[in-house]
């Protein structure tokens, strides 16, 4: 005999954990869409302020892949 009644549990909580998926989706969007949103007015109301945090960005990926560059290298020359 087959159990009839897990088939129709398991499709009666697919829909809830669709709608809490969507719901975490959903917040998920909006999270960034206000984040997006306050970045867009701190950079109007800042924007020297702005370019300095970017420049700063800027340099410090450089110096990592800088520095990664160096380790790689100094991995070549001891093999």
């Amino acid at each position: 005999m087959t159990d009839e009644t897990t088939p129709t549990a398991a499709a009666a909580a697919t829909p809830a954990v669709k709608a809490e998926e969507k719901s975490f989706f959903e917040r998920a969007q909006e999270a960034i869409e206000s984040a997006v949103e306050s970045t867009v007015e701190a950079v109007k109301e800042h924007p020297a302020a702005a370019a300095a945090i970017a420049a700063g960005a800027t340099a410090a990926v450089a110096g990592a892949a800088f520095g990664i560059s160096k380790l790689l290298e100094d991995d070549d020359k001891k093999a």
